[in-house]
């Protein structure tokens, strides 16, 4: 697999070392575990968003619900 650097401040490095060594993880692995969570959030903040502005038109809202409760 491919790899590059990237630049991070001391601290970011140092809790990234800290973070692997206490999980028995490579830093690579952990900087990959924090990143697919953090994806995974912001599709879920997205989801909940477009959700939250589907319920704030009514008329649109309502053929969902009636979808859901089939």
């Amino acid at each position: 697999m491919a790899s590059t650097t990237i630049r991070v401040s001391i601290r970011t490095r140092d809790l990234l070392q800290e973070l692997a060594q206490t999980s028995g993880r490579s830093m690579q692995a952990v900087v990959e575990q924090a990143l697919e969570q953090y994806r995974r959030q912001q599709l879920l903040e997205a989801t909940h968003a477009a959700d939250a502005a589907l319920r704030a038109h009514s008329e649109a809202w309502a053929p969902r619900e009636q979808a859901r409760r089939a």
